[in-house]
């Protein structure tokens, strides 16, 4: 059966972030991928210069009304990123709602996409719309550790999602500190009980954009195809991360020159290259089952 997703995040004309960085890996692994361009931005704002337009609530309605009219409002996921405008934000959710009445069985997978390493890079006011609207709509929640706060897992769970993976923390490894903890909690069918997993992933040093974005839609594909194991979605997640952020570390280093940083260019995902690791990606970190 045909399985269409819904995405509505950024765009960048170069580059992968946002529905670039998640539509091309979901179309790999056979999702039909309709998408809103919450912004659409030259590149990323990591460069010296961006421009680019911000997609109104208004114009948002107006796109979805388009597609209702001709009565292709049906999807199977829903999956949203990055926006910075709270009337845009409460507009998704009335569409996210608007989408489970015609499909009960419709999951909402969110990227709350607001700041990391203790700053904001979104107005504080869209916090509450998150908190008090989001959250209680979304079935599967990724947030880093800044953006979770001070909420844990087992509280997300209470006011809504049935799955939330901490997609980074400041959490020690046993490995030592060249290593990342993600953390991941899925609830179990017809019980009260969660199945809550740990994986540590070795760090690089640099930094990407678009790899939350990259994250959250091969989680969508991973627990479409394992629904019930949270420890196989992720672990199969984790390395289609590791396999792209390798070849683009490695194509980085190449083009930059020895002793030199890439640049925000050369530091582009080469998500295409790594088409073979997102079709049938080779684990490389195991998940452990807490």
């Amino acid at each position: 059966m045909e399985c269409r997703v819904l995405s509505v995040q950024s765009h960048v004309v170069r580059g992968y972030v946002g529905n670039k960085s998640a539509t091309f890996p979901l179309q790999v692994l056979g999702f039909e991928v309709d998408s809103i361009n919450s912004v659409q931005f030259s590149n990323h704002t990591g460069y010296a210069h961006w421009k680019g337009q911000v997609l109104t609530a208004d114009e948002l309605n107006v796109l979805y009304e388009g597609i209702k009219l001709n009565n292709v409002n049906h999807y199977d996921y829903v999956l949203t990123g990055y926006t910075r405008d709270t009337s845009f934000l409460e507009t998704v959710v009335d569409i996210v709602q608007e989408l489970k009445r015609l499909n009960p069985k419709l999951v909402y997978v969110c990227d709350p996409v607001m700041g990391d390493q203790g700053s904001m890079y979104v107005p504080e006011n869209i916090l509450p719309v998150y908190r008090d609207k989001v959250v209680a709509v979304a079935d599967i929640l990724t947030p880093n550790q800044f953006e979770v706060g001070s909420i844990v897992m087992d509280l997300l769970h209470q006011m809504g999602p049935d799955m939330v993976v901490l997609t980074s923390t400041d959490l020690i490894s046993p490995h030592g500190d060249q290593f990342l903890v993600a953390l991941g909690s899925q609830k179990m069918d017809g019980t009260t009980s969660t199945q809550k997993i740990r994986m540590e992933m070795p760090k690089v040093d640099a930094v990407f954009v678009g790899t939350g974005d990259l994250f959250a839609a091969m989680l969508l594909a991973w627990t479409h195809h394992h629904p019930k194991d949270l420890k196989a979605a992720c672990e199969k997640t984790v390395s289609v991360l590791h396999h792209v952020i390798k070849r683009t570390i490695t194509y980085a280093n190449k083009m930059a020159g020895p002793g030199k940083r890439p640049s925000p260019a050369q530091l582009e995902l080469r998500m295409v290259q790594s088409k073979k690791d997102i079709e049938y990606p080779a684990i490389v970190v195991e998940a452990i089952v807490l």
